[in-house]
């Protein structure tokens, strides 16, 4: 069987896929490259990201920066992220007109806070760059060939017999283990998928008249374990959610997984006091306020409705007084806000945001090129890979940073 020795092939219209694609024929315009899609949506994570916003990068100078937010893959992308990182991702948007901004916490937006101008940037750099795109096309076969390459029997809109010189998998992660299924196929070992960067559901949460309620800084610990997280949590009508249980349930994945989702939350809404701390406040707040309420008052820059669920979950009076409050209740008081307990019972995703941590396993990729060392001419990128990122811009980031080394290798080692 004679490859078609100038054509490559890219499985997989997410934000990956469309990196690799470009930056394949961009370095390489003499080759044909052909996107295939087995929907017909393209780039639908990128539309979705941030809101509708697309949480583009993570504002960070270098790979050591950048790595320290990577429960899986944090080493294996230090030396990609040098190659290309997110000052990188941010000038090769402002190349093709699209600014970035960077908001407060780092996470990096277009300033035209719409998605819409991601996923229209991608598109018209791939049709610039003259890559084909076949929608609602599957590659229901693919069969390494003696002599190098692929043939792909494709399904679909586009059924046809493709024969490829090089082949580039940007399929996105997979909820099961049997979807990876035909990768394993293909010889490599797989990293069971479970899932990363969800909320926790809590049915007989005490704080479930709380909805909307949020605290900048909190801290959430997983009894038992050692598993926290600091940063904002909101409460919502399953339970809690917010950038802390997000990232929390990305670094604890497999073990809350093993857990099946069940555990107790901790969550400490006045992290810089300890029991000590907050006791001698409270000792001296007494001395000097003693006349105040303290349901009506709340402490800590805490917001009124969670203070006075607090106070009123230990036993404290509408009326009563710092003075009069019996050591009893206080200690009720500060159990509360250093160790509310919510009965985890299950997960929700974020949104409609879905991260798998699991995938190909990285021992098997030259991260370089990200290049298979079992199967020759075939390429990873993005959340296929055993990679995943907490909330911020940071599994984007390792998307663009993959493809783009995936793409490039390929324009190269097809001449």
């Amino acid at each position: 069987m004679n490859v078609a020795k100038n054509t490559v092939a890219v499985l997989g219209g997410g934000a990956a896929g469309f990196f690799g694609a470009i930056a394949c024929a961009e370095a390489n315009p003499s080759l044909r490259v052909v996107l295939i899609e087995k929907t017909s949506k393209l780039l639908s994570k990128v539309r979705i990201s941030g809101g509708g916003r697309c949480n583009v990068t993570h504002a960070a100078e270098t790979a050591a920066q950048l790595v320290q937010h990577y429960p899986r893959g944090a080493k294996q992308l230090k030396e990609p992220f040098k190659q290309f990182g997110a000052l990188d991702t941010v000038r090769w948007f402002e190349q093709r007109g699209v600014r970035l901004k960077t908001e407060p916490d780092g996470r990096m937006f277009p300033t035209t806070d719409s998605s819409e101008t991601i996923a229209r940037c991608l598109l018209d750099a791939a049709r610039l760059a003259g890559v084909e795109i076949l929608q609602q096309t599957t590659a229901e076969l693919i069969e390494p060939v003696a002599t190098g390459g692929f043939q792909l029997t494709l399904t679909g809109a586009h059924a046809q017999q493709l024969q490829v010189a090089r082949l580039l998998v940007a399929t996105g992660g997979a909820p099961k283990a049997e979807q990876y299924e035909w990768l394993r196929r293909l010889g490599h070992a797989v990293q069971e998928p479970v899932p990363s960067l969800f909320t926790f559901n809590v049915p007989e949460s005490p704080l479930r008249e709380l909805p909307g309620v949020s605290v900048p800084r909190a801290r959430v610990r997983v009894s038992g374990e050692k598993l926290e997280y600091e940063g904002p949590v909101l409460v919502t009508h399953w339970g809690v959610s917010g950038p802390a249980v997000l990232k929390l349930s990305a670094w604890g994945a497999r073990r809350l997984h093993e857990l099946h989702y069940q555990s107790t939350a901790l969550i400490n809404w006045i992290p810089d006091y300890t029991e000590d701390t907050l006791r001698q406040y409270l000792l001296e707040f007494r001395e000097v306020h003693g006349k105040k309420g303290v349901v009506g008052n709340p402490l800590f820059g805490l917001p009124q409705r969670l203070w006075r669920t607090l106070a009123e979950q230990a036993g404290i009076g509408a009326e009563t007084r710092w003075n009069e409050l019996p050591a009893k209740l206080q200690n009720r008081l500060i159990e509360g806000l250093l160790r509310t307990a919510l009965a985890v019972r299950g997960k929700t995703t974020y949104k409609d945001e879905f991260v798998t941590c699991g995938g190909i396993v990285l021992g098997e990729v030259n991260m370089q090129t990200m290049e298979s060392r079992k199967v020759p001419g075939l390429h990873f990128a993005g959340e296929v890979l055993d990679i995943d990122g907490i909330t911020g811009g940071f599994n984007f980031q390792a998307a663009w940073t993959t493809g783009y080394l995936a793409g490039k290798a390929m324009a190269e080692l097809v001449k």
